[in-house]
């Protein structure tokens, strides 16, 4: 992969990931998530905060991709949360996101393979 190549991996996912994040940080969606979901599967009393702490680590994340900076930590913990969600939250739901199913994995492998392939890239 050249560099211009991992630039342009490195920007697509920060800002699926800052899409995917910030809104809920502002109608609600995040509280929403940890009250009303993690709280209720088990996380209770700190589902809340376990919400805040995986919408706070996709910024931070997004924000480390696009200056290139610790790249590979930011990716781990990232592949961490979508492999959590995976079984948490998608797998029920089957393998598409839309078309033939909705919510189900394939968006969270596409974006592991994406952060995997940033980490091989830049162990090289």
């Amino acid at each position: 992969m050249n560099k211009i190549s991992h630039l342009l991996l490195r920007c697509a996912v920060a800002i699926i990931l800052l899409i995917h994040s910030i809104p809920g940080m502002f109608n609600n969606g995040v509280n929403d998530f940890g009250n009303l979901y993690l709280n209720e599967i088990g996380f209770a009393p700190v589902g809340l905060y376990l919400a805040w702490a995986i919408k706070l680590s996709h910024v931070a994340a997004a924000i480390l991709l696009i200056i290139n900076k610790w790249v590979i930590p930011a990716s781990i913990v990232t592949i961490t949360i979508l492999v959590a969600g995976i079984f948490m939250v998608h797998l029920p739901n089957g393998w598409f996101v839309v078309g033939g199913g909705t919510n189900g994995v394939e968006y969270n492998f596409l974006l592991i393979t994406v952060l995997t392939s940033l980490i091989v890239w830049r162990k090289k």
